[in-house]
Protein backbone atom coordinates (compact mmCIF):
# COMPACT_ATOMS: atom_id res chain seq x y z
CA UNK A 1 0.00 0.00 0.00
CA UNK A 2 1.94 3.00 -1.33
CA UNK A 3 0.58 6.37 0.72
CA UNK A 4 2.49 9.44 1.85
CA UNK A 5 1.97 11.81 5.33
CA UNK A 6 3.17 15.42 6.05
CA UNK A 7 2.64 18.32 8.64
CA UNK A 8 -0.07 20.25 7.31
CA UNK A 9 -1.96 23.50 8.45
CA UNK A 10 -6.07 23.38 7.99
CA UNK A 11 -8.19 25.56 9.36
CA UNK A 12 -5.34 27.48 12.11
CA UNK A 13 -4.41 23.98 12.92
CA UNK A 14 -1.18 22.07 12.67
CA UNK A 15 -2.42 18.63 11.40
CA UNK A 16 -0.89 15.63 9.72
CA UNK A 17 -2.34 14.57 6.13
CA UNK A 18 -2.31 11.16 4.74
CA UNK A 19 -2.80 10.70 1.33
CA UNK A 20 -3.36 7.45 -0.33
CA UNK A 21 -5.51 5.43 -3.20
CA UNK A 22 -8.77 5.32 -2.06
CA UNK A 23 -8.50 2.05 -0.04
CA UNK A 24 -11.95 0.99 2.27
CA UNK A 25 -9.85 -1.36 4.47
CA UNK A 26 -7.36 1.85 5.07
CA UNK A 27 -10.01 4.51 5.42
CA UNK A 28 -12.01 2.45 8.36
CA UNK A 29 -8.76 1.74 10.21
CA UNK A 30 -8.08 6.22 10.32
CA UNK A 31 -11.69 6.74 11.14
CA UNK A 32 -10.92 4.76 14.53
CA UNK A 33 -8.16 7.14 15.40
CA UNK A 34 -9.33 9.89 17.43
CA UNK A 35 -9.49 13.09 15.83
CA UNK A 36 -9.09 11.67 12.44
CA UNK A 37 -11.31 13.91 9.59
CA UNK A 38 -11.67 13.89 5.99
CA UNK A 39 -11.14 17.43 3.96
CA UNK A 40 -12.72 17.30 0.67
CA UNK A 41 -10.69 20.72 -0.18
CA UNK A 42 -7.83 18.61 0.73
CA UNK A 43 -8.58 15.11 -0.58
CA UNK A 44 -6.97 13.75 2.22
CA UNK A 45 -7.80 12.31 5.84
CA UNK A 46 -5.85 14.26 8.40
CA UNK A 47 -5.18 13.80 11.87
CA UNK A 48 -3.85 15.87 15.06
CA UNK A 49 -0.48 16.49 14.82
CA UNK A 50 0.97 14.80 17.83
CA UNK A 51 3.77 12.29 18.73
CA UNK A 52 1.93 9.45 18.45
CA UNK A 53 0.25 10.35 15.55
CA UNK A 54 4.01 11.32 14.04
CA UNK A 55 5.80 7.98 15.02
CA UNK A 56 2.50 6.11 13.60
CA UNK A 57 2.32 7.56 10.03
CA UNK A 58 6.08 8.17 9.87
CA UNK A 59 6.01 11.74 9.79
CA UNK A 60 9.21 13.51 9.24
CA UNK A 61 9.13 16.94 11.47
CA UNK A 62 9.84 19.95 9.49
CA UNK A 63 12.59 22.42 10.43
CA UNK A 64 11.37 23.97 13.49
CA UNK A 65 8.51 22.47 14.04
CA UNK A 66 9.21 21.82 17.73
CA UNK A 67 10.19 24.61 20.40
CA UNK A 68 13.35 24.65 21.96
CA UNK A 69 13.56 23.12 24.99
CA UNK A 70 13.01 26.05 27.14
CA UNK A 71 9.79 26.14 24.96
CA UNK A 72 8.62 23.13 25.88
CA UNK A 73 9.58 23.35 29.55
CA UNK A 74 7.15 26.59 29.64
CA UNK A 75 4.50 24.78 27.73
CA UNK A 76 4.48 22.07 30.41
CA UNK A 77 4.28 24.85 33.11
CA UNK A 78 1.31 26.60 31.46
CA UNK A 79 -0.47 23.48 31.06
CA UNK A 80 -0.22 22.60 34.61
CA UNK A 81 -0.86 26.10 35.55
CA UNK A 82 -4.79 25.97 33.15
CA UNK A 83 -5.02 22.43 35.18
CA UNK A 84 -4.86 23.66 38.64
CA UNK A 85 -7.06 26.37 37.50
CA UNK A 86 -9.83 24.07 36.26
CA UNK A 87 -9.58 24.88 32.70
CA UNK A 88 -11.57 22.80 30.10
CA UNK A 89 -9.59 19.95 28.38
CA UNK A 90 -10.86 22.05 25.54
CA UNK A 91 -9.48 25.36 26.58
CA UNK A 92 -6.16 23.78 27.82
CA UNK A 93 -5.53 22.54 24.10
CA UNK A 94 -6.22 25.73 22.35
CA UNK A 95 -4.75 27.34 24.34
CA UNK A 96 -1.25 24.91 24.52
CA UNK A 97 -1.07 24.58 20.87
CA UNK A 98 -1.65 28.39 20.20
CA UNK A 99 1.22 29.09 22.62
CA UNK A 100 3.11 26.48 21.12
CA UNK A 101 2.98 27.93 17.44
CA UNK A 102 4.15 31.03 18.76
CA UNK A 103 7.06 29.81 20.50
CA UNK A 104 8.46 27.42 17.69
CA UNK A 105 8.51 31.02 15.69
CA UNK A 106 10.63 32.68 18.43
CA UNK A 107 12.89 28.82 19.12
CA UNK A 108 16.28 30.33 18.56
CA UNK A 109 15.07 33.19 21.06
CA UNK A 110 15.19 33.42 25.04
CA UNK A 111 11.74 33.60 25.71
CA UNK A 112 12.64 36.05 28.56
CA UNK A 113 13.58 38.77 25.77
CA UNK A 114 10.63 38.32 23.53
CA UNK A 115 8.86 41.66 23.36
CA UNK A 116 5.50 43.39 22.56
CA UNK A 117 7.21 43.81 18.56
CA UNK A 118 8.15 40.47 18.69
CA UNK A 119 4.35 39.52 18.86
CA UNK A 120 3.56 42.08 16.21
CA UNK A 121 6.39 40.70 13.99
CA UNK A 122 4.85 37.19 14.73
CA UNK A 123 1.30 38.42 13.22
CA UNK A 124 2.69 39.71 10.31
CA UNK A 125 4.87 37.36 9.41
CA UNK A 126 3.41 34.31 10.37
CA UNK A 127 0.00 34.36 10.71
CA UNK A 128 -1.14 37.10 7.85
CA UNK A 129 1.63 35.52 5.82
CA UNK A 130 -0.57 31.90 6.26
CA UNK A 131 -3.72 33.32 5.66
CA UNK A 132 -4.60 32.39 9.18
CA UNK A 133 -8.19 33.90 10.36
CA UNK A 134 -8.80 36.73 13.05
CA UNK A 135 -10.05 34.18 15.40
CA UNK A 136 -6.97 31.92 15.49
CA UNK A 137 -4.69 35.40 16.21
CA UNK A 138 -7.54 35.73 19.03
CA UNK A 139 -6.28 33.04 20.17
CA UNK A 140 -2.75 33.58 20.26
CA UNK A 141 -2.88 36.72 21.38
CA UNK A 142 -5.30 35.19 24.83
CA UNK A 143 -2.53 32.26 25.14
CA UNK A 144 -0.02 34.89 25.21
CA UNK A 145 -1.46 36.76 27.68
CA UNK A 146 -2.15 34.24 30.17
CA UNK A 147 0.72 32.86 29.76
CA UNK A 148 3.28 36.10 30.47
CA UNK A 149 0.95 36.99 33.11
CA UNK A 150 0.95 33.80 35.14
CA UNK A 151 3.86 31.67 34.46
CA UNK A 152 6.74 34.58 33.20
CA UNK A 153 7.92 37.56 34.41
CA UNK A 154 9.49 38.95 31.15
CA UNK A 155 9.63 42.63 28.81
CA UNK A 156 6.30 41.76 27.81
CA UNK A 157 3.69 44.65 28.59
CA UNK A 158 0.30 42.80 29.28
CA UNK A 159 -2.70 45.54 28.34
CA UNK A 160 -0.33 46.07 25.01
CA UNK A 161 -1.22 43.06 23.99
CA UNK A 162 -3.35 43.68 20.98
CA UNK A 163 -6.26 41.53 19.49
CA UNK A 164 -7.52 41.91 15.90
CA UNK A 165 -10.12 44.09 15.01
CA UNK A 166 -13.10 41.89 15.88
CA UNK A 167 -15.01 40.42 12.38
CA UNK A 168 -18.74 41.82 12.55
CA UNK A 169 -20.22 38.53 11.24
CA UNK A 170 -24.08 37.92 11.96
CA UNK A 171 -24.97 34.70 12.97
CA UNK A 172 -27.04 32.48 10.33
CA UNK A 173 -30.82 31.99 11.26
CA UNK A 174 -33.47 29.56 9.54
CA UNK A 175 -37.03 30.71 9.05
CA UNK A 176 -39.82 29.01 10.78
CA UNK A 177 -40.38 26.99 8.34
CA UNK A 178 -37.57 25.50 7.49
CA UNK A 179 -36.84 25.01 11.30
CA UNK A 180 -40.45 23.19 10.79
CA UNK A 181 -38.57 21.39 7.87
CA UNK A 182 -35.76 19.82 9.74
CA UNK A 183 -37.37 18.83 12.42
CA UNK A 184 -40.33 16.67 10.56
CA UNK A 185 -37.49 15.17 8.50
CA UNK A 186 -37.29 12.15 10.40
CA UNK A 187 -39.59 9.13 10.85
CA UNK A 188 -36.96 7.75 14.15
CA UNK A 189 -37.66 8.87 17.06
CA UNK A 190 -33.82 9.49 18.72
CA UNK A 191 -33.09 11.49 15.74
CA UNK A 192 -35.98 13.70 15.40
CA UNK A 193 -36.02 14.17 19.52
CA UNK A 194 -32.30 15.54 19.62
CA UNK A 195 -32.94 18.02 16.99
CA UNK A 196 -36.08 19.07 18.28
CA UNK A 197 -34.13 19.70 21.78
CA UNK A 198 -31.18 21.97 20.11
CA UNK A 199 -33.90 24.51 18.67
CA UNK A 200 -36.51 24.07 21.07
CA UNK A 201 -33.94 25.01 24.14
CA UNK A 202 -31.18 26.75 22.35
CA UNK A 203 -28.86 24.06 23.04
CA UNK A 204 -25.12 23.49 22.12
CA UNK A 205 -24.14 20.23 20.55
CA UNK A 206 -22.30 19.40 23.87
CA UNK A 207 -25.01 20.41 26.07
CA UNK A 208 -27.10 18.35 23.99
CA UNK A 209 -24.83 15.37 24.36
CA UNK A 210 -24.10 16.25 28.02
CA UNK A 211 -27.60 15.71 29.14
CA UNK A 212 -28.63 12.96 31.68
CA UNK A 213 -32.08 11.42 32.36
CA UNK A 214 -32.05 13.17 35.84
CA UNK A 215 -31.83 16.43 34.17
CA UNK A 216 -34.69 16.28 32.89
CA UNK A 217 -37.50 17.64 35.03
CA UNK A 218 -41.24 17.15 33.86
CA UNK A 219 -42.92 18.38 36.97
CA UNK A 220 -41.50 21.74 36.53
CA UNK A 221 -41.18 21.21 32.30
CA UNK A 222 -37.38 22.49 32.81
CA UNK A 223 -34.23 21.20 31.59
CA UNK A 224 -30.89 21.62 33.95
CA UNK A 225 -27.93 22.45 31.85
CA UNK A 226 -24.81 21.14 34.19
CA UNK A 227 -21.46 22.48 33.71
CA UNK A 228 -22.31 23.94 30.20
CA UNK A 229 -19.41 26.28 28.40
CA UNK A 230 -17.46 28.78 30.99
CA UNK A 231 -18.42 25.85 34.00
CA UNK A 232 -21.87 26.88 34.46
CA UNK A 233 -25.26 25.69 35.38
CA UNK A 234 -28.20 27.22 33.91
CA UNK A 235 -31.95 26.33 33.00
CA UNK A 236 -34.17 26.37 30.05
CA UNK A 237 -37.94 25.71 29.48
CA UNK A 238 -39.15 22.59 27.94
CA UNK A 239 -41.39 22.56 25.55
CA UNK A 240 -44.40 20.04 26.22
CA UNK A 241 -44.50 19.10 22.85
CA UNK A 242 -41.16 17.90 23.55
CA UNK A 243 -41.38 16.32 26.50
CA UNK A 244 -44.12 13.93 24.84
CA UNK A 245 -41.79 13.66 22.60
CA UNK A 246 -38.80 12.18 25.03
CA UNK A 247 -41.01 10.23 27.01
CA UNK A 248 -41.96 8.19 23.60
CA UNK A 249 -38.36 8.20 22.96
CA UNK A 250 -37.63 6.78 26.53
CA UNK A 251 -40.07 4.28 26.33
CA UNK A 252 -38.19 2.61 23.37
CA UNK A 253 -34.89 3.15 23.74
CA UNK A 254 -34.64 3.32 27.72
CA UNK A 255 -31.07 5.25 28.46
CA UNK A 256 -28.91 4.33 30.70
CA UNK A 257 -26.62 6.98 31.46
CA UNK A 258 -26.77 9.75 28.73
CA UNK A 259 -30.25 10.40 27.89
CA UNK A 260 -29.13 10.37 24.54
CA UNK A 261 -26.46 7.49 23.95
CA UNK A 262 -24.60 5.54 21.15
CA UNK A 263 -24.14 1.75 20.40
CA UNK A 264 -22.80 1.13 23.26
CA UNK A 265 -24.79 1.82 26.66
CA UNK A 266 -23.84 4.05 28.73
CA UNK A 267 -21.61 6.13 26.17
CA UNK A 268 -23.00 9.58 24.90
CA UNK A 269 -24.34 10.11 21.67
CA UNK A 270 -21.30 10.88 19.45
CA UNK A 271 -21.29 14.66 18.15
CA UNK A 272 -20.29 13.61 14.40
CA UNK A 273 -22.70 11.21 14.17
CA UNK A 274 -25.34 13.96 15.43
CA UNK A 275 -24.12 16.43 12.74
CA UNK A 276 -24.79 13.24 9.70
CA UNK A 277 -28.14 13.45 11.70
CA UNK A 278 -28.72 16.90 10.49
CA UNK A 279 -27.20 15.98 7.06
CA UNK A 280 -29.88 13.67 6.15
CA UNK A 281 -32.92 15.93 7.50
CA UNK A 282 -31.35 18.39 5.18
CA UNK A 283 -31.23 15.73 2.32
CA UNK A 284 -34.93 15.23 3.03
CA UNK A 285 -36.06 18.21 2.61
CA UNK A 286 -33.57 19.42 -0.74
CA UNK A 287 -32.71 22.73 1.80
CA UNK A 288 -29.22 23.56 0.42
CA UNK A 289 -28.02 25.97 3.16
CA UNK A 290 -25.33 24.81 4.66
CA UNK A 291 -26.91 24.50 8.18
CA UNK A 292 -25.11 23.37 11.10
CA UNK A 293 -26.32 22.41 14.10
CA UNK A 294 -25.44 25.72 15.74
CA UNK A 295 -27.56 27.46 13.23
CA UNK A 296 -30.52 25.89 15.36
CA UNK A 297 -29.50 28.06 18.68
CA UNK A 298 -29.06 30.81 16.67
CA UNK A 299 -32.66 30.48 14.91
CA UNK A 300 -34.00 29.90 18.38
CA UNK A 301 -32.89 32.90 20.10
CA UNK A 302 -33.65 34.62 16.86
CA UNK A 303 -37.45 33.78 17.43
CA UNK A 304 -38.07 34.32 20.21
CA UNK A 305 -36.43 37.95 20.17
CA UNK A 306 -39.21 38.29 17.04
CA UNK A 307 -42.22 36.79 19.44
CA UNK A 308 -41.49 39.57 21.82
CA UNK A 309 -39.41 38.14 24.54
CA UNK A 310 -37.04 40.21 26.38
CA UNK A 311 -33.18 40.16 25.11
CA UNK A 312 -31.91 40.25 28.83
CA UNK A 313 -33.75 36.68 29.21
CA UNK A 314 -32.41 35.37 26.35
CA UNK A 315 -29.62 35.99 27.60
CA UNK A 316 -30.08 33.83 30.81
CA UNK A 317 -31.49 30.96 28.31
CA UNK A 318 -28.03 30.77 25.85
CA UNK A 319 -25.86 31.15 29.20
CA UNK A 320 -24.03 34.48 27.38
CA UNK A 321 -22.10 36.21 29.73
CA UNK A 322 -22.51 39.55 28.32
CA UNK A 323 -25.53 41.26 26.73
CA UNK A 324 -23.22 41.87 23.66
CA UNK A 325 -23.18 38.38 23.15
CA UNK A 326 -26.94 38.24 22.91
CA UNK A 327 -27.65 41.36 21.14
CA UNK A 328 -26.20 40.20 17.94
CA UNK A 329 -29.25 38.78 17.14
CA UNK A 330 -30.79 42.33 17.52
CA UNK A 331 -29.12 42.63 13.56
CA UNK A 332 -31.08 39.31 11.77
CA UNK A 333 -34.34 40.14 13.63
CA UNK A 334 -36.37 40.27 10.86
CA UNK A 335 -39.76 41.47 12.58
CA UNK A 336 -39.54 45.07 12.36
CA UNK A 337 -37.59 45.48 9.44
CA UNK A 338 -39.83 43.64 7.01
CA UNK A 339 -42.30 46.22 8.58
CA UNK A 340 -40.27 49.03 6.04
CA UNK A 341 -41.69 50.08 2.96
CA UNK A 342 -39.59 50.36 0.23
CA UNK A 343 -39.32 53.45 -2.13
CA UNK A 344 -38.82 51.28 -4.74
CA UNK A 345 -42.69 50.77 -4.35
CA UNK A 346 -43.57 54.59 -4.92
CA UNK A 347 -42.16 54.72 -8.35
Amino acid sequence: MNWSSKIIYHKNEQRIAIYFEKNIQLIDRIKQFEGAKWSQTLKAWHVPDNEVNRIRFKVVPLPHSIPSPEGIENITKFKQWLKSKRYSESTISTYSEALKSFLIFYREKSIATITNEDIVVYNNEFILKNNLSASYQNQVANAIKLFFATVLETKIEIDKIHRPKREKVLPNVLSKEEVKLILNAHSNIKHKTMLSMIYSCGLRCGELLALQPVHIDSKRNIVLLKNSKGKKDRITPLSPKVLEMLRTYYTLYKPKTYLFEGNKPGNPYDARSLQQVLKQALNKTKITKPVTLHWLRHSYATHLLESGTDLRYIQELLGHNSCKTTEIYTHVSTKNIQQIKSPFDDL
